[in-house]
């Protein structure tokens, strides 16, 4: 179980989130929704703590606050809605630094099992023809499933998503997030994903959280917190109406 407990934080001494509590069960993902600006990113570079927050974040019921940095990625990882490149690394350099908390030194020293974890996500995310080629060579939908596969390499627990699919076509989107729900769900690992595109946030989610102005206005199953009243004032439009009117175009 992965157990968020009234969790505050901000920047500056400005609080952007508030009172924040959730849990989400091994092998589920939980869906983050809500307004630009309420406060989506911060929960999760909360819960990876990225930056300060009052309150607790509970893995197993471990509190994460105790974790060194270098446990702290053993169990928990991020993968953003878009990547920078600093240094221009090979994929497999790339992909080996997601066992940096594993091993004794920066891309050196991998072990046999290290080597395995890395050569295993490749396959998996059938990348092996751009192994030796330099990340700043690829295009955008081949470098996000480049850090896919290093933010796999960690071997997390949990894996939080902010905005993943943007700028990635439709075909790649569905790709990368059914691997991502395959995965939790076998492995009995979780996934907190945000999501801006509500057909896909149903379509993925087991349960979701729905923000607003940085306070929790949902709670509950997809099914539920889509359908409820809240999602409409939260958003300030009737998402059914456009949602049904917009499949009525297709129809046509």
């Amino acid at each position: 179980m992965l157990v968020v407990k009234e969790l505050s934080a901000g920047y500056g001494g400005d609080d952007v989130i508030r009172d924040i509590s959730f849990s989400v069960e091994a092998g589920k993902c939980l869906s983050v929704l809500g307004p630009n600006g309420c406060g989506k990113s911060t929960l999760l570079k909360s819960i990876a703590r990225l930056i300060d927050f009052r309150g607790s974040v509970l893995l197993n019921d471990c509190d994460i606050g105790g974790f060194p940095r270098k446990e702290l990625a053993k169990r928990i990882a991020v993968l953003g809605q878009s990547v920078q490149i600093f240094f221009p690394y090979t994929v497999y350099e790339t992909i080996s630094m997601g066992r940096y908390a594993y091993s004794q030194g920066f891309l050196k020293n991998l072990s046999e099992h290290d080597i395995a974890v890395i050569d295993d996500v490749i396959a998996k995310l059938d990348i092996t023809d751009i192994n030796g080629r330099m990340i700043d060579e690829l295009s955008g939908g081949q470098l996000q499933r480049v850090f896919l596969a290093k933010t796999l390499a960690q071997s997390p627990e949990v894996i939080l998503l902010d905005e993943p699919t943007n700028h990635l076509d439709l075909k790649y989107q569905l790709e990368l997030l059914g691997f991502l729900k395959a995965w939790a769900k076998e492995n009995g690992k979780f996934l907190v994903c945000v999501f801006h595109d509500l057909n896909l946030a149903r379509h993925f989610g087991d349960k979701a959280i729905l923000m607003h102005e940085g306070s929790l206005a949902a709670c509950g199953t997809i099914e539920d917190v889509l359908n409820s009243e809240t999602l409409n004032k939260t958003y300030g439009i009737d998402i059914h109406g456009f949602i049904f009117k917009s499949l009525e175009m297709w129809h046509n």
